[in-house]
C-alpha cells in the first residue's frame, strides 16, 4: 500500500508547507497555496542507471568524452544553441500560443532524416500534426508520432524505440501516477521535468520541452525548470508581424546573448540569414526621427533602425515612453540633451520606438537615439547612408564602445557611406582599411554640429 502525504504547494514558485498559509514565505504571494497529496510508491517501473554515476571518482580519473554536437540543418538554430544540439543536453522553448513553438520543434523533427525522432504530443492529435507536416512539405520516415500525456507510458515508448532526439509538446500537459495532482501544477512539472532530464543525462538524448508561459510572459510552472534544463530559448514577436525573434536567456553550451530571427509563412518558419536588412525600412522617402544604430548581439552584428517622435506635451507632465528601448536609459540621455548640449525636452513628450520588434540593451546604440531625438525635434531628416555606434556619458562625452570594427565592417558591407563613432575608439584599430567614412566625435554638442550645421 502506498503512504499518502498531503502537503500545500505554492503554484507561483513551488515552495511546500505542512500546513494552508495565506503568504507564501517564499516569494510573498497571497493565496497561492493548494492542497496536493503526493503517493510514495515503494517500487519504479523504470529506473535509469549510469555505471559512471555508481561512485565518486576523482577528476583526473573522470574521462571526457568529445561527442560532437547535432546539426538540426536549421542555421539560425544551430547557431545559438552554439553550434548545434549537445548529447544529453535538455532545451526548453518558450513563447506564447501560437508564436511558432510546436512548428519549430516539428521541423526540427522532420529535417533530421539520418536520426530517428519521437515527437510527443500532448496538444494535438497525430492526425493534426500530419495536417502541419503536410503544410510545411517537409518529409522524414525516421519521425515519430506519439499521443501521450503519462509520463511513465512516455518513458516506455522511448525504451522502445530509443530515439535520437525526443521532443515533449508540451511540459504542462505531462502527468504521473506518483501524484495524485493534476497535469500542470508545480509539483507534476517538477516531477516530469526532472524525470526527463534524468532520462537525457544517462541515455545521452537531447530532450526539446515546449512550455508555456504566463500572462506576465514568463515561463508558467516552477522556476525550478529552468534551472535544471541546459538551454531556454524565448519566442518573441508579435502574431499581426510576420517576423519571430528566438532569444536564448539561458545556455550552458554557449552564448546568452544570442538571437535568430525567422519569417513566419504558410509553409512554416523561414530563417532569415540577413536580419539588419528587415530591420531597416526600405523606404526612398525621407523622414525625420529615424536613425541607424550599429549594435552587437552575441557574435553577430546587427543595423537596427530606431524612430524618435518629440511632440509638445498635451498633460501636464511630459510622456517618457519606449518600445525595445530601457526607459531608464532614455530618460538619462534627455536629461543630458538638456544639461550638456542645451536643448529644452522637459516640456515634450518623447516617444521611442526600435523598429522591427526587437529589444535592445547594446549601450551603443545611445548615439543613434540622441540622434533620432535631435532630428524629430528640429524637424531635419538625417541622411539615411548614416549609422551611429557610440555609447553616451553623463557628462556629455561620447564613450569607446567594443568590438568597433565588426560594426564599421556591416555597416559598409550593407551600403552605407559614413559612421558616426567615439573620439577614443581609434586606439589600436586600423580604421584606414574601410571604405566608409568614419566620423569622429567627443561630445554632444560635436554631433549636433556635424548633423544639423551645415
Amino acid at each position: 500500500m502506498a503512504k499518502v502525504k498531503t502537503v500545500y504547494v505554492c503554484q507561483n514558485c513551488g515552495a511546500e508547507s505542512a500546513k494552508w498559509i495565506g503568504k507564501c514565505y517564499s516569494c510573498g504571494e497571497w493565496n497561492s497555496y493548494v492542497e496536493q497529496k503526493l503517493a510514495k510508491e515503494s517500487n519504479k517501473s523504470i529506473v535509469f542507471t549510469d555505471s559512471d554515476k555508481l561512485h565518486p571518482l576523482k577528476i583526473s580519473e573522470i574521462v571526457s568524452k568529445n561527442e560532437g554536437r547535432i546539426l538540426t540543418h536549421i542555421a539560425e538554430l544551430d547557431r545559438i544553441l552554439g553550434g548545434g544540439l549537445v548529447p544529453g543536453s535538455v532545451i526548453l522553448i518558450g513563447g506564447e500560443p501560437g508564436i511558432g513553438k510546436s512548428t519549430l520543434a516539428l521541423q526540427v523533427a522532420l529535417k533530421l532524416n539520418h536520426l530517428k525522432t519521437l515527437y510527443i504530443s500532448g496538444e494535438e492529435s497525430p492526425q493534426q500534426i500530419k495536417m502541419r507536416a503536410e503544410r510545411i512539405k517537409f518529409k522524414n520516415e525516421n519521425c515519430f508520432i506519439l499521443g501521450e500525456t503519462l509520463l511513465e507510458n512516455i518513458l516506455i515508448h522511448t525504451q522502445n524505440l530509443q530515439p535520437d532526439i525526443l521532443i515533449i509538446d508540451s511540459i504542462q500537459t505531462l502527468y504521473s501516477d506518483k501524484l495524485e495532482s493534476s497535469a500542470g501544477t508545480v509539483s507534476q512539472i517538477r516531477e516530469t521535468a526532472a524525470t526527463l532530464l534524468k532520462f537525457a543525462k544517462t541515455t545521452h538524448t537531447p530532450v526539446f520541452l515546449i512550455g508555456h508561459i504566463t500572462k506576465e510572459g514568463s515561463l508558467a510552472g516552477p522556476k525550478v525548470l529552468e534551472h535544471v534544463v541546459d538551454t531556454v530559448l524565448q519566442f518573441e514577436g508579435d502574431q499581426n508581424n510576420l517576423y519571430r525573434i528566438l532569444r536564448t536567456t539561458k545556455n550552458r553550451f554557449g552564448s546568452t546573448s544570442e538571437l535568430g530571427i525567422f519569417e513566419m509563412g504558410n509553409e512554416g518558419l523561414r530563417e532569415v540569414p540577413n536580419p539588419s536588412e528587415v530591420l531597416i525600412a526600405q523606404t526612398d522617402e525621407v523622414l525625420s526621427g529615424t536613425s541607424i544604430a550599429s549594435t552587437i548581439n552575441g557574435a553577430r552584428p546587427l543595423l537596427i533602425e530606431i524612430q524618435a517622435l518629440v511632440s509638445s506635451a498635451v498633460y501636464g507632465t511630459p510622456q517618457r515612453s519606449s518600445t525595445g528601448f530601457d526607459n531608464r536609459r532614455l530618460g538619462m540621455l534627455l536629461a543630458v540633451l538638456e544639461k550638456r548640449a542645451g536643448f529644452k525636452l522637459s516640456q515634450k513628450d518623447v516617444f521611442i520606438n526600435i523598429a522591427g520588434g526587437i529589444k535592445v540593451d547594446d549601450p551603443a546604440t545611445d548615439l543613434a537615439v540622441i540622434a533620432s531625438v535631435l532630428s524629430s525635434n528640429l524637424d531635419i531628416p538625417i541622411d539615411k547612408n548614416i549609422c551611429f555606434a557610440a555609447e553616451v556619458g553623463l557628462t556629455g562625452e561620447i564613450r569607446p564602445v567594443s568590438r568597433i570594427e565588426q560594426r564599421i565592417s556591416e555597416a559598409e558591407k550593407l551600403g552605407f557611406m559614413k559612421i558616426f563613432i567615439s573620439r577614443y575608439n581609434s586606439k589600436g584599430v586600423d580604421l584606414k582599411r574601410f571604405k566608409i567614412d568614419i566620423v569622429k566625435v567627443g561630445r554632444v554638442d560635436e554631433l549636433f554640429r556635424s548633423l544639423f550645421k551645415k
